[in-house]
């Protein structure tokens, strides 16, 4: 291991500590918004997206939930996350008509290239389940992070009622190492891989395009 991945580990762990009590801190509305800034940024050191990705991905996010919650009544349970322009769909709706029409609203974007559908028709999550699933996430991170051939922050975690979801670009053995790492995690009941998966060769390319994009 190199000295830059030895100092990185640690700090990473540091990064995922400061999420989780943002994340805690964040429900009374006191954590200050400086702190996640910082994290946010250094985190987009190591994507493996393009800037233009990372853009549109905040864009479709934004915008998806802003429309769901005028054009689909019943949408308030759902969680819009895309990554690389690719959508998953988590949470909770009351029926299989606001299931389907969340997802038809979200692949009428341009820039969605597809959309994994996970929402579950039932009541929404109490207070204690969200607390929880943010819990499941922080170790999940911290368990990737002690996980010495994957680079955990190009893997994006989201967690439903202990379901846990991984998106990112990723060969075949990393997406098969890190679902393996977070299936032992305590809490998690479920793993689901959204990966986008791509040869060594050209993750290559796209780690070299992702860099460029962020010098410009």
């Amino acid at each position: 291991m190199n000295n830059e991945s030895r100092v990185s580990r640690p700090f990473a762990r540091l990064v995922v500590c400061a999420v989780l009590a943002g994340s805690t801190l964040s429900l009374s509305g006191c954590f200050p918004l400086a702190a996640t800034g910082v994290v946010v940024g250094t985190l987009a050191v190591v994507d493996r997206r393009t800037l233009g990705a990372q853009t549109d991905d905040t864009g479709i996010e934004l915008k998806a939930l802003a429309d769901l919650s005028r054009q689909v009544p019943g949408s308030g349970g759902v969680s819009v996350t895309s990554y690389n322009r690719k959508v998953l769909l988590t949470g909770q709706v009351l029926n299989e008509q606001t299931k389907r029409a969340a997802e038809a609203l979200v692949a009428r974007y341009a820039n969605v290239r597809s959309i994994h559908n996970e929402l579950a028709i039932s009541g929404r999550v109490s207070v204690g389940t969200q607390a929880a699933d943010t819990s499941i996430t922080a170790r999940v991170k911290a368990a990737l992070i002690d996980t010495k051939d994957l680079q955990a922050n190009t893997i994006k975690v989201v967690t439903e009622s202990g379901v846990v979801y991984l998106m990112g670009i990723v060969t075949r053995v990393e997406g098969d190492r890190a679902a393996q790492v977070v299936s032992r995690v305590s809490g998690v009941t479920r793993v689901v891989t959204v990966f986008e998966y791509a040869s060594a060769d050209e993750l290559a390319r796209i780690e070299r395009a992702a860099k460029e994009s962020g010098q410009k």
